[in-house]
C-alpha cells in the first residue's frame, strides 16, 4: 500500500489532469448525444403531432357524418305525424290499433333506412305507454325500467338537445357487447313544447370502433371520453368504462391553450397526447402515442451508445499520451523536491539536470532563502504583538475598582463584619493573581468560573444584590481552556452600564459546546442598546461599550482572532429596553482537569 501511495504522490498531477480530461470528454459525449436525441425527439413529436392532428380530423369527420345521419333520422321522426299519433293517441278498437302499428312499422323502416350504413338500433317510447323498437342493437331493459333510467332522466332534463350517453348493460358475457353509446332526444310539440315521447338510437361500442380503428397501431391508441372523463370507446378493451380524469383534464387544457400536443404520464408510461373536441357529442377524441415505442423506432439507442463509446475511448488514449509527456518533467523535479522535510525550509535541492530543471532549482533555492528570512521576521513580530496585547489587557485594571473595593473592606471592618471583609480580600487577591500572572497562559473554565464568582462577590459587597448573577455551565466543559479576562469584562460592562434605567435585573453566564466550538455567553435583561435584533460583529469601529480595561470590545475580538483565527470572536445582539446578549466563540482546547464542579451548582449561583 505504501508503495502505491508513493507512486501516486509523484504522479498526482498527471492523474488529476487525466481524470479531469476523462470526465470532460465523457461529459461532452453524453451532453452531445443527449442533446441530439432530445432535438430528434422534439422534431419527431412536432412532426408526429401535425400528422396525427390530421388523422384526428379525419376521425372527427367520420363521427360528424354519423352524427348527421342521427340528426336526419331524429328530424324525420319529429316531423312524422304517424309516429306522433302512435305515441299520443289512446287505444280504441283493434282494427284501428292494427292499422296504427302497420303505419308505424312502415314509417320506422323508412327512418331505419337512413341508418343502414351503421349498426344502429332505434327505440321510441310515448307518453301513452306505447313503444316501438327495431330488431337490432336494442336496449335490454323493460319500458318501465327505461322510463326511470338515468338515460331518460338526462334526456328529459335537456329536451331540446340531442344527447350522447355511455351505457353498460348487465347480463352480457362479453364486456365489449355490454357497452353502448346511446343518442337520445325528447319528442316535443313544435307549437306548445309539450313532450310526447323519447327517441333512442343505440350503437354498440364495437360498432363505434370502425370510425377510428384503421388509424391505430401498436403504441398509437385512441380513446373517446365523455364529459365525466369516462372512456366510452377505445381500441384498448381494458380501458373501456374506466375513469380517466387526467386525460380529460389534459384534453381540456389542450383546447383552452390551443396546444398541438402535451406530454403526460398515463398508467406509468410517458406518452404524447393529442386531443380534439366533438361538440356534437360533447365527447373528446384523445390520441395517445407511447413515447418509448414511437421513439424506439426512430432512434437506435444501442448504436448511438456504441459510437459514443468508441469516440470516448480513442479520445482518452490520445489524452493519456499527451498528458503523460507534459507532466513527466514535472514529476522528476517533484521527486527531488520531495526530500525536503515538511515545514523545514532549510533542505535545499541539488541543482542538476537540463537547463529547465536547473532554472527551477535555482529559483526554488532562492525562494527558500527569502522565505526563511521573512518567516523569522514575521514570527518575531507576531510574538511581540501578541505579548503586548495580552500584557496591556491584563495590567490595565481600573484604579477606581481597587480603591472602591478596599474602601468597602474598610467599611466592613469598622462595622465589625470581619468575616465578610476577609472573604472580600480573598476574592480580590484571587482576581489580582489571575490578572497579573503569565500573559501567555490560558486557564480552565473551572478556574475562570472561580474568578468570575470572586468578581461578582466583590460587586455585591459594594453595591448590594439588586443585580443577580447566575452561572449555567455544562459539566463536560469544565476542563476546556480559554484566555484569561475574556468573560469578566462583559460582566462588568453589564453591572455598570446595563442597568442605569432599571433598578434591578439579572445577568446569566452560559458556557456550552456547539459544533466543535466552546460558546461563552453573557446575557442581561438591562437597558439594551440600539444595535437592533440582529447580531453584529463586536469588532466594528463604532462599538460604544467600553470595558473596564479601557481597551474595548473591538480589542477583545481582535485578540481572539489573533490567537485562533477569523472563525472565532465576539458577536452581540441587543434590543433597546430588553437587554443584551454577548456570544464568545472559542476553539475546544483541552487541559488538565484541575477542578470538579459540584452538580448542585450547574444551574445557578
Amino acid at each position: 500500500m505504501r508503495r502505491y501511495w508513493e507512486r501516486y504522490k509523484f504522479h498526482s498531477l498527471f492523474i488529476k489532469i487525466f481524470i479531469v480530461m476523462v470526465i470532460s470528454i465523457i461529459a461532452v459525449a453524453i451532453s452531445a448525444s443527449w442533446t441530439t436525441v432530445r432535438m430528434s425527439e422534439k422534431l419527431f413529436m412536432e412532426t408526429f403531432s401535425i400528422t396525427n392532428s390530421k388523422v384526428i380530423n379525419q376521425i372527427k369527420a367520420g363521427f360528424e357524418a354519423f352524427h348527421y345521419s342521427i340528426v336526419t333520422a331524429t328530424n324525420n321522426t319529429q316531423l312524422s305525424g304517424t309516429i306522433k299519433s302512435f305515441l299520443t293517441e289512446e287505444d280504441s278498437d283493434s282494427l284501428r290499433v292494427q292499422r296504427t302499428y302497420y303505419n308505424m312499422t312502415t314509417q320506422m323502416k323508412k327512418i331505419q333506412s337512413t341508418l343502414d350504413t351503421y349498426q344502429v338500433g332505434i327505440k321510441i317510447m310515448g307518453k301513452n305507454g306505447r313503444s316501438y323498437s327495431t330488431n337490432t342493437n336494442n336496449l335490454l331493459m323493460k319500458d318501465d325500467e327505461l322510463r326511470e333510467h338515468e338515460l331518460t332522466r338526462n334526456t328529459l332534463a335537456e329536451p331540446k338537445r340531442l344527447m350522447y350517453q355511455f351505457f353498460q348493460e348487465s347480463g352480457r358475457d362479453t364486456p365489449d357487447k355490454a357497452s353502448m353509446i346511446v343518442a337520445s332526444k325528447a319528442l316535443m310539440e313544435r307549437t306548445t313544447g309539450d313532450i310526447y315521447g323519447t327517441l333512442y338510437f343505440t350503437i354498440h361500442e364495437m360498432d363505434f370502433q370502425p370510425f377510428y380503428a384503421s388509424f391505430v397501431s401498436t403504441g398509437n391508441d385512441v380513446a373517446i371520453l365523455n364529459r365525466d372523463g369516462v372512456i366510452v370507446s377505445s381500441n384498448r378493451s381494458e380501458l373501456m368504462g374506466q375513469p380517466a380524469v387526467e386525460l380529460l383534464r389534459a384534453a381540456k387544457e389542450i383546447g383552452e391553450k390551443q396546444l398541438d400536443y402535451m406530454n403526460i404520464d398515463f398508467q406509468g408510461n410517458s406518452s404524447i397526447l393529442i386531443a380534439n373536441y366533438l361538440s356534437s357529442y360533447d365527447f373528446y377524441i384523445v390520441n395517445l402515442i407511447d413515447k418509448k415505442t414511437a421513439l424506439g423506432q426512430m432512434v437506435d439507442t444501442k448504436t448511438v451508445a456504441l459510437i459514443c463509446s468508441a469516440i470516448v475511448i480513442v479520445a482518452l488514449i490520445v489524452v493519456f499520451i499527451i498528458s503523460r509527456r507534459l507532466t513527466r518533467s514535472l514529476t522528476l523535479l517533484t521527486r527531488q523536491m520531495s526530500k525536503i522535510t515538511q515545514r523545514n525550509f532549510h533542505n535545499y535541492i541539488t541543482v542538476t539536470g537540463s537547463f529547465e530543471f536547473q532554472e527551477l532549482g535555482h529559483a526554488y533555492n532562492y525562494m527558500l532563502d527569502e522565505l526563511n528570512e521573512y518567516v523569522d521576521k514575521l514570527v518575531q513580530t507576531q510574538k511581540e504583538q501578541r505579548n503586548a496585547e495580552l500584557a496591556a489587557l491584563q495590567h490595565q485594571i481600573n484604579p477606581h475598582f481597587l480603591y472602591n473595593t478596599l474602601a468597602s473592606v474598610n467599611f466592613l471592618v469598622q462595622q465589625g463584619s470581619k468575616e465578610k471583609a476577609v472573604h472580600t480580600i480573598h476574592a480580590l487577591i484571587s482576581m489580582l493573581q489571575n490578572a497579573l500572572s503569565n500573559v501567555s497562559e490560558t486557564i480552565s473554565v473551572a478556574r475562570e468560573l472561580e474568578n468570575l464568582k470572586s468578581y461578582v462577590f466583590i460587586n455585591h459587597v459594594r453595591y448590594g444584590e439588586r443585580i443577580r448573577v447566575n452561572f449555567f455551565i455544562l459539566p463536560d466543559c469544565m476542563e476546556f481552556q480559554l484566555p484569561k479576562l475574556i468573560i469578566q469584562p462583559f460582566i462588568e460592562n453589564a453591572f455598570f452600564h446595563a442597568f442605569t434605567q432599571k433598578s434591578e435585573g439579572y445577568i446569566h453566564v452560559l458556557i456550552s459546546r456547539e459544533a466543535g466550538d466552546l460558546i461563552c455567553e453573557v446575557v442581561d435583561n438591562g437597558d439594551g442598546m440600539d444595535g437592533g435584533e440582529d447580531g453584529f460583529p463586536a469588532s466594528g469601529p463604532d462599538s460604544k461599550r467600553q470595558l473596564f480595561t479601557g481597551i474595548g470590545i473591538k480589542n477583545v475580538h481582535d485578540r481572539l482572532v489573533l490567537l485562533y483565527g477569523g472563525h472565532y470572536g465576539i458577536t452581540i445582539k441587543s434590543r433597546k429596553g430588553e437587554g443584551t446578549a454577548v456570544k464568545i466563540r472559542l476553539p475546544l482546547i483541552r487541559g488538565q482537569k484541575e477542578y470538579q464542579y459540584p452538580k448542585k451548582e450547574q444551574t445557578g449561583q
